[in-house]
Parts: C-alpha cells; sequence; structure tokens
C-alpha cells in the first residue's frame, strides 16, 4: 500500500463495515440535538441514528458546525509526524466550510514539514456521493496509485459521481432555506416530493417535483436509467433517513430494471439527517452529473 492516509469527514456516510474494509480515517462531525452537542459515531450500526431519527420526528431540533482548522491541523500532524501524506476529500464546499478549513491547515503545515505531501480535495458532493468518490479512490490506492495520481484522478473524475436525492418531510428543506413556507406547506399536503440533486459546484438543488412517495423512488431509478454508465458493472450507494423499507424497494428496482449487482445500503447519518429529515432516500451512481442530461 502507498504510503498516504486518505482522510474523509463523516458526511461521506458510508456504513462501518465498509469503512473497516476501506481502513481510511473518517472525522467524525459535530451536531447539536436541542442545543446538545453530539459527535457523529462512525461505528454505529443503526441503533444511535434511528434514535436520533425518532428525536427529529418528536420535534426536536438539530443543527451542524463543521470542522475547524485546529482540528484538521491535529489530525494531519498525527500522519504528518510519522512521515506519511496526507490525501483529505472533504464534503462540498458549497455546503460546509470544512474544505476551507482544511486548505489552511494544510498549508501551515506544509510550512513546517516541506518535504511532505498533503492534498486536500473538494469533492464537490455530499453524504452518498461523496462516500462514492471516497469508496473508489480507496480501491485505487489499493490498486497501486501514488498520492499524486490519486489527486489527479479525483479531481478528473468527481464530477461523474451522480446523486440524486428525494425526501419525505419538507419542513426541514424549509427551516434549512432550501424552499419556501408557503412551498412547504402546499407540498406537504399535496404529497409533492422534490427530486434533488448536486450539481457541479457542489451545491444541493431541486431538479423536479412528482406526487406522491412511490412516484419519488420510481424517479430516481428514472435518472440513473438515464445517466449511469454501464450500471451492471459498477458499485451504487443507496442511502436513507430511517426508511428502510424505501431503500430496499429503491434497491430492488436498480437491481431489476438495470441489472445492478454490487449495492451498498446505509444510514444517511445525522450530519445530513439534520438538514434532509427521517425518510430521506438517497442514490449514487456513476454517469452523467449534468441534470440537464442526467
Amino acid at each position: 500500500m502507498c504510503n498516504y492516509k486518505i482522510i474523509t469527514d463523516s458526511t461521506c456516510d458510508l456504513p462501518p463495515h465498509i469503512l473497516k474494509e476501506l481502513t481510511i480515517h473518517v472525522i467524525p462531525m459535530e451536531y447539536f440535538l436541542d442545543g446538545i452537542v453530539q459527535l457523529h459515531d462512525i461505528e454505529d450500526s443503526g441503533d444511535k441514528t434511528r434514535s436520533f431519527y425518532n428525536h427529529l420526528r418528536s420535534g426536536k431540533v438539530s443543527t451542524t458546525s463543521m470542522i475547524n482548522t485546529a482540528r484538521f491541523t491535529d489530525i494531519f500532524t498525527g500522519y504528518i509526524s510519522q512521515g506519511m501524506d496526507v490525501l483529505y476529500i472533504s464534503f462540498s464546499s458549497a455546503l460546509s466550510g470544512c474544505y476551507n478549513a482544511s486548505r489552511i491547515a494544510a498549508e501551515e503545515l506544509l510550512e513546517e514539514y516541506p518535504d511532505q505531501k498533503i492534498f486536500t480535495l473538494d469533492s464537490k458532493a455530499a453524504s452518498i456521493g461523496q462516500g462514492l468518490l471516497v469508496y473508489h479512490a480507496f480501491m485505487l490506492q489499493k490498486r497501486g496509485y501514488t498520492i499524486d495520481q490519486l489527486a489527479c484522478w479525483v479531481e478528473e473524475n468527481k464530477n461523474s459521481f451522480s446523486h440524486w436525492f428525494t425526501v419525505e418531510d419538507l419542513q426541514h428543506l424549509k427551516r434549512g432555506g432550501r424552499i419556501s413556507p408557503l412551498s412547504a406547506s402546499v407540498g406537504t399536503a399535496l404529497q409533492i416530493k422534490p427530486i434533488l440533486s448536486v450539481d457541479f459546484e457542489g451545491r444541493l438543488i431541486t431538479q423536479g417535483k412528482v406526487m406522491g412517495r412511490k412516484k419519488s423512488l420510481s424517479e430516481l431509478v428514472g435518472r440513473m436509467k438515464t445517466g449511469a454508465y454501464m450500471p451492471q458493472d459498477q458499485t451504487v450507494i443507496i442511502g436513507h433517513g430511517d426508511a428502510l423499507e424505501d431503500a430496499r424497494f429503491l434497491e430492488k428496482k436498480v437491481r431489476e430494471e438495470l441489472g445492478v449487482r454490487n449495492v451498498i445500503l446505509t444510514y444517511i447519518g445525522p450530519v445530513i439527517g439534520s438538514h434532509t429529515g427521517p425518510g430521506m432516500i438517497g442514490l449514487s451512481f456513476m454517469g452523467n452529473r449534468d441534470p440537464k442530461i442526467s
């Protein structure tokens, strides 16, 4: 294995059994549930995450905070001081300040360790889209990619990771300013479900609306049919905000209709879940990320 460490943040939403296989460093992020600080437990098999979503269902409010420069400095130094290089893949800079904080930490450390390499890369992705990018990055490291080769590959290919989402509860999008109070009220009354994606700049944007939960899940499959590259030969990630039945429905659809063989099912963790709420479903795959086409 090449002598460098891949680091990312817990917004990658990869499940514990996959993280153990990848042996990457995942930085747990903080969230505040009714004002009480919590740390995203990346080893949680689901119990804590289900409890988190039940708190949201009961009316509790969760907010999030970014990883600061000092924390990045401590984590990077732990590897740099041992002679290892660092490649950090961040949560989208359009949605969080983590990338900029990591960049500042890297610049300061490189003055102290000029012979080391620290790459801080903006994934322009979120949640399972970021997770799928990190998953592929590790597989390439395992195949022998140098840190320079891998950094180049991530920059050249990150826009080929397509991720589509829908939500069950519009109130969380309203609270985050994604939709207006009027749209949330009307949408809830009419069972209108938004179809969301992440654009090339890493922003979460609404790409359409459908009526009803099952139609919204089928719409995600339709987006994959239009945009995926050879779906039968790739790994797909399906994430859910404590909506396992719907996630399995979506898994069944992509297996039957697109021939997908390798699916990773995972919870959407509390950091992303603070903004999307219970019932969120996401689908990530390699494909055309241009919403005008896919």
